[in-house]
């Protein structure tokens, strides 16, 4: 029985049209910097083959595929206006590196349940994720509860992301990870966070059955890049490096201190998130001890996200009804907005997280 073709195949072509052979194949190998690989017949050649920035194209006279859209990554300052070839491919031209686009904040109270109605999506390495913040504050942040069921090896390979904030808090069940100049892989257990600094390398290796994790992260949409090159871990340890100005943080809740937080009758558990990123972002965890309420306050910043670890309580903000909290809701609060929780139960325990003003 043969083996499966994917294990079998020799070369990928994307095939072109180029009437005008001698025209196109030099626009390519002379404009584009593309190398012959072949062309054939001698004495009439109607099928070119070049390759080059890691594509191999089959440019044949006979053709009737469609000319095709192009996109290439340019090093440093991008030329400006449109590119076509003599045989009507379109070329893009677009920076190879373009910075992290931040969207203007749309500041809005979004409560997120976790009852049967939630929605949960299948994502990347086979995760399943519910949005926690629906309509994102315009594209400025993401929040996702991540499961995975079933536990064991996870498919996941070597990757960053291109980003201006992100963080992973572990909530149910353990996962194993490894992080680029950070030493061996270790495990997160539930508690435990990590902040992810813009461009560290790193990979989920395996997890407990139900492992669920919160992670948030700003932009809400941004680029996932996969690097092959890098094994990890690597060889090389500085715990002490900085990615984008920020640095890499594991908390561990085992060995963390609980401290009494500003509002009487609750205690925190500061993550060390402020530290690490410079200032950009604060993360803790909050409980409750002997507290029934937590009085109206505001807050002037750029983000507030709050999720519920365990416990029960009921949200209420300015012009909008009160909102019964279990554990597995969360919400974001606009800044300016007067709000309190109520009805705190003894097991409340909260994720909160918050950007100050930029």
């Amino acid at each position: 029985m043969a083996s499966p073709i994917r294990e079998r195949i020799a070369a990928a072509e994307i095939v072109l049209p180029a009437a005008d052979l001698a025209a196109t194949l030099e626009f390519f190998t002379t404009r584009l910097g593309l190398r012959v690989e072949a062309i054939y017949p001698a004495d009439a050649p109607a099928t070119a083959v070049v390759s080059g920035h890691g594509i191999r194209l089959r440019l044949e006279t006979q053709s009737d595929a469609a000319p095709g859209l192009l996109r290439l990554a340019i090093a440093g300052e991008v030329p400006t206006g449109p590119l076509v070839a003599p045989n009507g491919t379109r070329i893009l031209l677009v920076p190879a590196d373009p910075p992290v686009v931040v969207p203007p904040l749309a500041p809005a109270l979004i409560v997120s349940r976790a009852g049967s109605d939630a929605d949960w999506g299948t994502g990347r390495a086979g995760m399943r994720y519910r949005d926690l913040i629906p309509g994102r504050l315009g594209g400025r942040f993401i929040a996702s509860h991540i499961v995975i069921p079933e536990g064991g090896p996870v498919p996941d390979y070597v990757h960053y992301h291109k980003v201006r904030f992100q963080m992973i808090y572990c909530r149910a069940g353990w996962v194993r990870v490894v992080y680029e100049d950070q030493g061996p892989d270790f495990v997160m257990r539930a508690g435990d966070c990590v902040l992810q600094p813009p461009r560290i390398r790193h990979r989920v290796l395996e997890s407990s059955p139900g492992l669920e994790v919160i992670e948030i992260g700003c932009p809400a949409l941004h680029e996932t890049l996969a690097d092959p090159a890098l094994d990890l871990p690597n060889a090389r340890i500085d715990r002490d490096r900085r990615f984008e100005g920020q640095m890499f943080l594991r908390h561990e809740a085992a060995t963390a201190a609980w401290t009494p937080w500003r509002v009487p009758g609750f205690e925190t558990r500061d993550i060390g998130m402020a530290a690490a990123t410079g200032g950009l972002a604060d993360a803790r965890v909050l409980r409750a001890r002997g507290a029934v309420a937590m009085p109206r306050w505001t807050h002037d910043g750029e983000f507030q996200f709050i999720f519920v670890l365990t416990g029960t309580a009921t949200l209420e903000a300015s012009d909008a009804s009160p909102v019964a909290l279990a554990a597995g809701d969360a919400f974001t609060m606009p800044a300016g907005r007067a709000h309190g929780l109520t009805a705190v139960s003894a097991d409340l325990e909260l994720l909160a997280v918050a950007l100050p003003p930029q």
